[in-house]
């Protein structure tokens, strides 16, 4: 349909007040003030890190400053509560692991929440890694020696998670399958914490980012074991995955994203995601993402979508079978 010019628009109205025709106020430019990016791990963690790189350029690009907001807790459930829950105004946003909508819609009965209606995606910001470390000296190198170490242990084998119901979690519910042992799971605020058990001996194994390993490794408390995913990671590429080391089942791919709340004007929503994509794009910026573990994507919020829908029954898949549930 062709679209009508102003004088044709309004030739019709006649003796019409010329009051209805003057323009409506003007609404103030987005935005006008800090945008705030809430993370829902610890301060000093491998999201927070990655989200600080995603924050400087936005400022910049956005001409505001952009505020990183640590808000741990309850396996990402209490910082993605606040940002469900906040202004759909454009001044909120959620960086996040899969965990919010893949595994936490599956592992508890209820949720204060709907992450799949209260929040919208934004931009699919990378792919991440994880890997599982030990005390430095531990008497094993790889999981042949972990799983024989397991079986003679006499005691379970305790391993950390950055929480109940995490991608660490689920992977390690399935270590007795896959091992052999009896292990035993504790959840911690982030891998921070729980890098920091392994390296004084208080925890026998952990899962964690390779951001936060390889300040304990370099320090010599620790040593890496094995990388869960399809592939190496760039971050680490000397590290062999479980699949490479002869044990299957550990190639779920982690992924890191950003989300508005429900609501929020899709124009704010286009423009986060089409910055992010660039900045995602930009070569320090990749190094950095890089160096964190992560694989550098930067996609549309169609493209996060598409992500989630595959997703998600597969992640549901692997949560019914461990038969992990949390009240």
């Amino acid at each position: 349909m062709a679209r009508l010019g102003r004088r044709q628009a309004l030739g019709g109205l006649g003796g019409v007040s010329a009051t209805l025709a003057m323009p409506a106020p003007a609404q103030p430019a987005w935005p006008n003030k800090p945008v705030r990016i809430v993370v829902p791990f610890n301060a000093g963690g491998a999201i927070d890190a990655l989200a600080r790189v995603i924050a400087e350029p936005l400022t910049a690009r956005l001409g505001q400053q952009v505020l990183v907001d640590p808000k741990p807790g309850a396996n990402t459930i209490v910082g993605a509560d606040i940002v469900a829950k906040a202004a759909a105004d454009g001044y909120t946003f959620l960086i996040t692991t899969n965990s919010t909508h893949t595994n936490n819609p599956s592992l508890y009965k209820s949720l204060p929440f709907d992450a799949a209606k209260d929040l919208v995606p934004v931009s699919l910001i990378s792919l991440g890694s994880i890997l599982v470390a030990t005390r430095a000296d531990a008497p094993f190198t790889d999981l042949k020696g972990m799983a024989a170490w397991a079986k003679g242990l006499g005691r379970p084998v305790s391993y950390g998670s950055w929480g109940i119901g995490s991608s660490g979690h689920l992977y390690g519910l399935m270590f007795e399958k896959a091992l052999g042992g009896t292990w035993s799971h504790v959840p911690y605020r982030g891998d921070v914490p729980a890098l920091q058990d392994v390296g004084n001996g208080t925890l026998d194994v952990t899962w964690a980012s390779p951001t936060s390993a390889k300040t304990q490794i370099a320090a010599g408390r620790v040593k890496a074991i094995a990388a869960a995913g399809a592939r190496r990671g760039l971050a680490m590429p000397e590290l062999a995955t479980f699949a490479e080391q002869g044990v299957g089942g550990f190639e779920l791919r982690l992924f890191v994203a950003a989300y508005a709340p429900a609501g929020t004007p899709a124009v704010i929503v286009d423009r986060v995601g089409t910055e992010i994509a660039a900045i995602v794009a930009l070569p320090d910026v990749r190094e950095k993402m890089i160096q964190q573990g992560q694989t550098p994507v930067g996609s549309t919020a169609a493209e996060l979508g598409q992500v989630l829908a595959k997703e998600t029954p597969v992640w549901a898949e692997l949560i019914r079978a461990s038969g992990a549930k949390v009240e």
